[in-house]
């Protein structure tokens, strides 16, 4: 089969032809439907030393099911969309709080440290996997398995009532999804970028105002008159400190800052504001197998799904090049 890999040796993105998987213990054989790139593939550093398969975003149709993963709720030929850990046992204490620190120790990251989605096949353990809805498009859903759930875990933790405010800081593919489904939760989305793309996609998915932070040097006053205070929550989908700096003061006495985009370097609060109640922090992320369900039906229900832009899996070179030159306005998706 075709697969899209990083070849540490060539520095670069190739596409290999590589033998056909087969389902281990408790798995499922999947024919990938769609992939979709993420930032987060561009870490070419966390790979291992020998070819890796990318992608971490995936659907697909069960081909076949390992005895020990029988009776477990699903089917050959089932449509599925998955996390991206394999080997975890999904059970113990640790993963209920994330797989990456299963206390098997052999959680690993698909994509990443083994075989990811861009390519025709893959394996998934049978509890990382859950249903889709009919009524969602399976060439537009890869993005969702990442991108999509921890939008929506972002925007659902963020405590907010119908008819509060919500800074989406960060109006990529992360903050696109996360404005449809603060939209369809009820709440008012200010989106804040220094891209006038970003902003006007922001716009297009729902965002009531827009803010290019760079260039309006009054924005933070403009929002304040907006809110009448400021935002209720404030959500960084940016993996930029500067991103964060600039998210609190969005923010009325009492809101909330939710932490999602990683980045490079510690961030930092003031104590002083923490304990006298001046803002307050939470963090999310794509979490547990567990939670997925209730993203997935949500979305289904309020049909939210990306923007995007598909590929072949032989376009995954230039695919790569294109994000990593910040040209990417939808999300790009291979289709198999």
């Amino acid at each position: 089969m075709k697969a899209g890999q990083w070849d540490p040796k060539q520095k670069k993105v190739v596409i290999n032809d590589i033998p056909k998987p087969e389902a281990g213990p408790g798995q499922f054989l999947v024919k990938i439907q769609s992939a979709s790139l993420c930032h987060s593939d561009l870490m070419m550093e966390m790979r291992p030393d020998y070819n890796v398969t990318l992608g971490h975003e995936g659907v697909g149709h069960i081909e076949t099911v390992d005895p020990a993963a029988e009776g477990k709720g699903f089917k050959v030929g089932d449509a599925i969309g998955f996390n991206y850990f394999i080997g975890a046992c999904f059970e113990c204490e640790n993963c209920m709080v994330h797989n990456m620190w299963c206390k098997t120790g052999n959680s690993r990251l698909q994509g990443f440290m083994v075989d990811g989605y861009f390519a025709e096949y893959a394996v998934v353990d049978w509890q990382n996997a859950v249903l889709l809805p009919e009524v969602l498009d399976m060439s537009k859903t890869a993005p969702l398995f990442c991108a999509g759930i921890t939008a929506f875990h972002a925007v659902d933790s963020c405590e907010l009532k119908p008819g509060q405010w919500l800074a989406v800081v960060g109006c990529g593919g992360l903050g696109q999804y996360a404005t449809q489904y603060a939209k369809a939760m009820g709440f008012k989305v200010i989106g804040i970028d220094i891209s006038d793309d970003q902003l006007a996609m922001a716009k297009k998915v729902g965002a009531d105002a827009t803010f290019n932070s760079m260039t309006n040097k009054g924005y933070l006053d403009e929002i304040k008159k907006l809110t009448d205070g400021g935002c209720h929550a404030s959500a960084v989908f940016a993996a930029s400190n500067p991103a964060y700096a600039g998210a609190t003061k969005v923010l009325r006495v009492g809101g909330l800052l939710m932490v999602i985009g990683i980045a490079p370097k510690p961030l930092e609060f003031s104590t002083f504001d923490l304990t006298t109640g001046v803002y307050r922090v939470k963090a999310d992320s794509t979490s547990i197998p567990q939670r997925m369900k209730k993203a997935v039906d949500f979305t289904a229900k309020h049909n939210i799904q990306p923007d995007v832009d598909f590929r072949k899996i032989e376009d995954l070179p230039a695919m790569v090049d294109q994000m990593h030159s910040g040209k990417a306005e939808k999300r790009l998706v291979v289709v198999f």
